[in-house]
């Protein structure tokens, strides 16, 4: 199987170039060779991502490099403390959660968090929280409900964590309390998708007023390996359920299911991700002033009708019986 990033390759070739040129090249002529490689990178940079498939969308979205959660706190959340344990078994620590300042607002934030290194992902869980995690999340929502602060959440996670121990602890029951207790908390909550939005594990978090996706994140019910497997018995169809699945920030866009799509600068977010945290913040600030004028009522009232008018269906008559349909024949209707 290929790689699934080969499309990048022309891309980290010219960086590799003028990374080389810039530690250990001389003479006059650098600066002219720096300057037309980089502006041959942008050109590139700027065909790639000008046709991206949504396997390659997908293979942006789990970017090494691309920033998670604490890379969000860190740049837009003040006096961040963050609160552990769910009260029930454990401290999950594929969720983060806590409380903050995003100017000068208190604000609760939770979110997925992955790890960079051997030793973090394996901490992290590879951001796949088991039941404790929602739990600890809930707990925490719940406790800024009391408070009457507003709730960010950060959706990264391939998806909730699948094995014996967290089945054993009510995965499934964890995530569906989420889903009903964030329907009706009576607090602005502002969701946000970073990188994967995967399956339940992405949407036990992912109830809220507005729904917001970064560029290049995917949202979806199913891995696009997991649907190929699933459908085909072949996790090497991936590509071919990616584009089956619409889960692309466009596709979710069209189709009502999110609010707002944040514009990545090209190559994506981890090229230059402050412009992303400006942008994001920006439009946290709107959204939150947007929200805070409405009374609790009508702020669970928008929320229900938002997420009851999501889906499409046909609805047809009843089949009737053969006797009623030769009389209609009949008299001739």
């Amino acid at each position: 199987m290929k790689d699934p990033r080969d499309f990048e390759r022309p891309i980290l070739e010219l960086e590799s170039q003028i990374e080389n040129l810039t530690l250990f090249g001389e003479g006059q002529g650098r600066e002219k060779e720096l300057a037309a490689l980089q502006k041959k990178l942008e050109k590139v940079r700027r065909e790639v991502f000008s046709k991206l498939t949504p396997w390659q969308v997908v293979q942006i979205a789990r970017h090494p490099q691309r920033p998670y959660a604490q890379d969000y706190l860190q740049a837009l959340i003040t006096d961040f403390v963050e609160l552990h344990g769910d009260r029930f078994f454990s401290d999950d620590p594929a969720i983060i959660a806590g409380f903050g300042r995003f100017r000068d607002r208190p604000v609760c934030v939770v979110g997925h968090q992955k790890g960079r290194d051997t030793k973090q992902k394996i901490y992290r869980n590879f951001g796949m929280p088991r039941p404790d995690g929602y739990r600890k999340a809930l707990r925490i929502m719940r406790m800024a409900e009391r408070f009457r602060v507003p709730i960010l959440t950060l959706i990264d996670t391939p998806g909730a964590y699948p094995g014996m121990d967290a089945e054993e602890r009510g995965q499934a029951e964890a995530i569906a309390v989420n889903l009903e207790v964030m329907s009706r908390l009576r607090v602005p909550i502002l969701v946000t998708v970073t990188g994967e939005g995967g399956s339940g594990g992405a949407l036990a978090l992912g109830i809220g007023d507005r729904v917001n996706m970064l560029q290049h994140s995917i949202y979806s019910v199913i891995s696009p390996e997991g649907c190929a497997a699933i459908l085909w018995k072949d996790a090497t169809q991936a590509e071919i359920a990616a584009a089956a699945l619409k889960l692309t920030a466009p596709d979710l866009l069209e189709f009502g299911l999110i609010d707002r799509v944040v514009e990545e600068p090209l190559g994506g977010v981890h090229v230059a991700p402050q412009e992303v945290y400006d942008r994001l913040g920006a439009l946290w600030a709107e959204q939150l002033e947007e929200l805070a004028a409405m009374d609790e009522e009508t702020l669970l009232a928008r929320r229900y009708e938002k997420f009851r008018a999501m889906g499409a269906f046909l609805e047809t008559p009843p089949p009737q019986p053969a006797a009623a349909r030769r009389a209609r024949a009949k008299r001739g209707e």
